[in-house]
């Protein structure tokens, strides 16, 4: 179940890798063999069939190994020597028979074992024999490699940082040709390292990569970028939009030590032991020529340490003298014999630079020859450890003799240091006093100040007073900023009112002219309204006067028509005898109502009747001398008409009020017939005589209206119909009439 990381996982080029530029132009030929192997073939070369990557952890092994996958543009297979290793026989061995069978089918490709100490372990070693899983699994990885089956298309990439407990076999060429030493990094590769980490962090200008790569010796390309991060995460908790040099500084001692506690609160007697032991250490170191110049100076706890003091190397060496090595333990005593000087008691807090010294002068009587008096002679054996490779247990290859000459001559060098510290800080017990105030009294002294201090040019007096003045400065300073704040913020304010003025009048001004506008504007509707009222009430009137059937014309019309009534009641009105006279003639002549209905019977059409029997009527009343001369029946009837046609009028008139289809429009849109071509009336059916002694007297008037009621019904003024095409009839259909005249002049038509 391996597979490819390629195109998976984002991809690392030898531009990620730094401080290794050896190594990188090492692993280049694996990748320049990959693209063009017909270079190499071509004379004669066969390219490692493997890389070892031996060096400390945090050094970028796993990283150069990325790198050439990444570069090469091939499937790289990872795995760690741990998957290999299983509870269970056989499993180890058929991983990595399919690990490599993988490889096989994707090649050329790249194989890395990470941490190949897990499974290359020296064999026959340790309690498990020579028949367990893990050798068992080493013995497959061997033939792989380099067995009977040739295998020159799969690179196989291992790292390790214990290379000496590694068998021996796995180390021959044919399976790991090429042995790569990855080392710490020197001042210009940490510089590098900082620089590609530093990636899109953004840094203040007064961090110098430089200089940080000085006080950071002995730090990894892990380490250092750790620091970066460390130092980015400070810059956030502090609302800084930068990396400053203070982040970096406090970041390097958080990497080197821990975090300070702050919160930590150590009693007055504590707080004194650690200022005089730490106090000790710096002072010492000062007057030592070959130790470093000490950079920091602290009474802050740290980690497991109650305080620090830490030193900055002026060169990087890589050999220590014996002068060096003697006044590093010298420079370790100083904090005991602080304490011993200046307290006249010593406590435990000494017990780490008492182990780091005996520890560096066993080293050098035992490994590096440094004793005069045992001479230039290694004692001991390096394989030391419990179950790793051979030995169960530490091995003395010398005698109990020369033991107790080793155990005398290490304490010799530290016994020896320890007086010298001493001597040291008796003759510079001032030094030893004030850089304890000054530690007691603010806890924290840099390289400036501990520089000064060490001169005199500083006290804690001297301090205070500084800070009083610095304060005093502050204090003018932030009250001259106040002040010229406060003449800032009265300016803005007067400019603020200016402004506001200025606004207001602009405000104002166009406040007036928008008022004057609006003014223009309306006096111009108001004129351009009365003329469309103007114009409108003309046309209006135009359209009153060419259209007769709109209702004012109507009413015009029908107001004449009751002046035309009017005139003539009055002209009836003038002979007041008429209604009598006719009365008195239908009264005394009986016989025509029966006349009149005797024609309706025997003639069907009865308005030839009624004009005919109105004829006779007319013919009778002049034989009666004593009766009035009688009205004239077509007097009559026009009254009757015109009552008829003011009572469709009004109905007329009510309906459109109310919004209500008119009935009697559509009434009057059809014509009516004259008399002469109407339909014969209905048979009237006779009454039964009555005697003339039960019936009540009736008048010939009465017994006229009763026997014939259709005589007295409306009529309607003909008119000229023409049925539209729309449901209501077109008002230019109705009969105009100009004037009285002419509508008389109808009116007798229609009865001639």
């Amino acid at each position: 179940n391996i597979k490819a990381t390629t195109g998976s996982t984002k991809k690392a080029t030898f531009a990620d890798v730094a401080g290794a530029d050896e190594e990188k132009a090492e692993m280049a030929e694996l990748v320049d063999f990959l693209k063009n192997p017909k270079k190499f073939e071509d004379i004669g070369a066969r390219i490692p069939r493997g890389v070892l990557l031996l060096g400390p952890p945090g050094t970028g092994k796993t990283l150069l190994a990325r790198a050439v996958a990444g570069e090469a543009g091939v499937p790289f297979f990872p795995i760690s020597g741990s998957d290999f290793v299983e509870m269970f026989v056989g499993v180890g061995a058929s991983r990595v028979r399919d690990l490599f069978e993988q490889a096989k089918k994707h090649a050329p490709s790249i194989v890395f074992i990470d941490e190949i100490d897990a499974v290359g372990r020296h064999r026959g070693s340790g309690l498990g024999g020579g028949h367990d899983e893990r050798e068992q699994t080493l013995n497959q990885l061997l033939v792989e490699m380099d067995g009977f089956e040739e295998n020159e298309s799969v690179i196989v990439i291992a790292a390790t940082n214990r290379r000496d407990i590694l068998d021996p076999a796995l180390l021959r060429p044919g399976r790991f040709d090429r042995q790569i030493t990855v080392n710490y990094p020197d001042v210009k590769g940490r510089e590098e390292i900082l620089r590609v980490h530093k990636g899109k962090k953004p840094i203040g200008p007064d961090v110098d990569f430089h200089e940080i790569a000085k006080d950071t010796q002995g730090f990894t390309g892990a380490d250092l970028e750790n620091l970066l991060n460390e130092a980015a995460i400070l810059a956030a908790r502090a609302n800084r939009k930068a990396i400053i040099s203070e982040d970096i500084e406090e970041a390097t001692m958080k990497v080197l030590a821990g975090p300070e506690k702050k919160s930590h609160i150590p009693t007055e007697a504590d707080k004194k032991i650690t200022a005089f032991h730490e106090a000790g250490h710096a002072v010492v170191a000062f007057h030592l020529k070959t130790q470093d110049r000490v950079q920091q100076v602290s009474v802050i706890s740290r980690g497991l340490a109650a305080g620090m003091t830490w030193t900055r190397p002026n060169t990087e060496d890589n050999h220590m003298s014996r002068t060096k090595l003697l006044e590093t333990i010298v420079m370790m005593m100083g904090g005991r014999a602080g304490e011993a000087t200046a307290l006249d008691d010593i406590c435990t807090g000494a017990s780490n630079d008492i182990e780091r010294a005996t520890k560096l002068a066993k080293n050098m009587v035992t490994k590096w020859g440094l004793s005069d008096a045992l001479g230039p002679i290694a004692y001991g054996s390096e394989n030391d450890e419990v179950f790793i490779g051979k030995d169960f247990g530490h091995v003395r290859d010398y005698s109990e003799e020369v033991a107790a000459r080793i155990d005398a001559e290490v304490r010799k060098i530290v016994e020896a240091a320890y007086a010298k510290a001493l001597q040291i800080l008796s003759e510079n017990r001032a030094q030893l006093d004030a850089l304890a105030a000054f530690l007691l009294e603010f806890e924290k002294v840099n390289e400036d100040e501990f520089t000064a201090i060490m001169k005199g040019e500083l006290t804690v007096d001297l301090r205070k007073a500084e800070e009083e003045q610095k304060r005093a400065a502050e204090k003018a300073a932030e009250e001259e900023r106040a002040r010229l704040q406060a003449e800032r913020e009265a300016a803005e304010r007067e400019a603020e009112a200016a402004r506001e003025a200025a606004e207001a009048a602009e405000r104002e001004e166009a406040r007036k002219f928008r008022e004057a506008r609006r003014a223009e504007e309306r006096a111009q509707r108001d004129a351009l309204e009365a003329e469309m009222r103007d114009s409108a009430q003309k046309k209006r009137r135009s359209l009153l006067d060419g259209d007769d059937d709109m209702p004012k014309k109507r009413r015009s019309l029908l107001d004449e028509d009751d002046d035309a009534s009017m005139k003539r009641r009055s002209m009836l009105d003038e002979d007041d005898d008429t209604p009598k006279k006719r009365r008195s003639m239908l009264d005394e002549d009986d016989d025509t109502p029966k006349k009149r209905r005797s024609m309706l019977d025997e003639d069907d059409d009865t308005p030839k009747k009624r004009r005919s029997m109105m004829d006779d009527d007319a013919d009778t009343a002049p034989k009666n001398q004593d009766a009035a001369p009688e009205e004239d029946p077509d007097i009559i009837e026009a009254r009757k008409f015109r009552e008829a046609r003011r009572a469709a009028e009004r109905a007329q008139r009510e309906a459109m009020e109310q919004g209500k289809p008119d009935n009697s429009q559509s009434k009057r849109s059809e014509a009516p017939k004259k008399p002469e071509e109407s339909a014969p009336a209905a048979k009237p059916a006779e009454k039964p005589a009555v005697s003339d002694d039960t019936a009540p007297k009736r008048t010939s008037r009465q017994s006229l209206m009763e026997d014939d009621e259709d005589l007295f019904k409306p009529i309607e003024l003909p008119v000229k119909t023409e049925q539209p095409a729309q449901s209501e009839p077109a008002p230019s259909q109705k009969k105009k009439y100009d004037d009285e005249d002419d509508f008389d002049d109808d009116f007798s038509d229609f009865f001639n």
